[in-house]
């Protein structure tokens, strides 16, 4: 099993530090989020929480992604293994993107493969960021194939969404962000997919001893089934945020993550992902992706199954919330914005 490492997100930072956006910090309005039940054991005088968001959606391509993209191929050209060929990967999404943004960036080819169906707007910002996009099939998986032919026949280097060491630890870098400006943080919590956002972000809180929630819809959680299971599985994915969370399997670097001290697995409905990104926007005038909302959701969602904010929620029943107790710093990643804002704007209501 492949770890994440605390060294691998120092050296991430010191690789990307200038080439990607510093994250802010932004305040949730005093009183916005409920806390936990007083514990009868604490003695301390009660305190409201304190909620910041980190406001990575603002970060270049429009997503974390650029982090991980970045000190990928930056990493490869530092040790002279990134080819002529450049780099090449399948995906349609946040990961295609910025790929092709830190290619451009680092001045190197990028090959993006897509389903034949992708939609054009996502073509057409693929090869707004210099990207040679190639159409295949009508599944990902066509694409995956593609990708990997590609690779073989021109040697190319093959990024991937998530999972990779480097990919993670470039996003991983968020945390040291957050930590540095906000050194007394106790809490972040972030959404999963495949679980590189999460596994770089649980090994840099767990050396600044930080709790993490990470937080998946209930139709799309390939972490929380990992940790249950014992081992990464596949699941079914059927989510409002599958767009971005839709791993039918986890990384393995991930679920070791999940797997230590203070971390929390959190499942949220799809109806409380729409409630929290509609909030972001009535509230905010903030438009996220589904799947950056998934984050805000756990601290949103009625409770239930809710144990103590200092006890481990696996291998049992999963928290459906996440409350945090007295006087407690919590930093929430809105994690992306790729998405249409029009159900926003015009007032629409989206019902689960």
């Amino acid at each position: 099993m492949q770890h994440l490492t605390y060294g691998d997100i120092k050296a991430a930072t010191d690789r990307i530090t200038g080439h990607i956006r510093p994250v802010t910090l932004a305040p949730v309005d005093p009183g916005a989020i409920r806390t936990a039940h007083r514990d009868p054991l604490d003695d301390r005088p009660e305190q409201p929480c304190e909620v910041w968001f980190a406001l990575e959606f603002m970060q270049h391509t429009g997503s974390f992604k650029a982090r991980g993209a970045q000190n990928f191929i930056q990493a490869h050209r530092d040790t002279g293994t990134l080819p002529t060929a450049g780099v090449t990967i399948a995906s349609g999404g946040n990961a295609g993107m910025a790929c092709a943004w830190a290619a451009q960036q680092q001045g190197v080819p990028a090959t993006v493969f897509l389903p034949a169906n992708a939609p054009h707007v996502k073509v057409a910002k693929l090869r707004s960021y210099g990207a040679d996009v190639r159409l295949t099939g009508t599944e990902y998986a066509d694409a995956l194939a593609a990708c990997e032919a590609f690779s073989a026949e021109t040697g190319a280097l093959a990024s991937h969404a998530y999972d990779h060491p480097l990919i993670a630890a470039g996003a991983g870098t968020l945390l040291e962000e957050i930590h540095q400006q906000m050194p007394d943080v106790d809490t972040v919590v972030v959404a999963v997919g495949g679980g590189g956002l999460f596994a770089g972000i649980a090994a840099a809180a767990q050396h600044h001893n930080i709790r993490t929630v990470a937080v998946e819809p209930q139709s799309c959680r390939a972490l929380n089934a990992a940790l249950q299971a014992g081992c990464p599985i596949d699941v079914t994915v059927d989510s409002i945020a599958a767009d971005s969370l839709g791993a039918r399997r986890t990384s393995t670097m991930a679920l070791h993550a999940a797997q230590q001290d203070r971390v929390h697995s959190v499942l949220v409905s799809d109806a409380e992902i729409i409630r929290a990104r509609r909030a972001l926007w009535d509230h905010r005038r903030i438009a996220v992706e589904h799947g950056a909302a998934t984050a805000l959701a756990a601290l949103t969602s009625p409770d239930q199954h809710l144990p103590h904010r200092d006890l481990p929620t696996r291998p049992a029943t999963p928290s459906r919330s996440y409350r945090p107790g007295n006087g407690e710093k919590v930093c929430v990643v809105l994690c992306g914005a790729n998405t249409d804002p029009s159900d926003l704007m015009n007032g629409v209501h989206e019902e689960a």
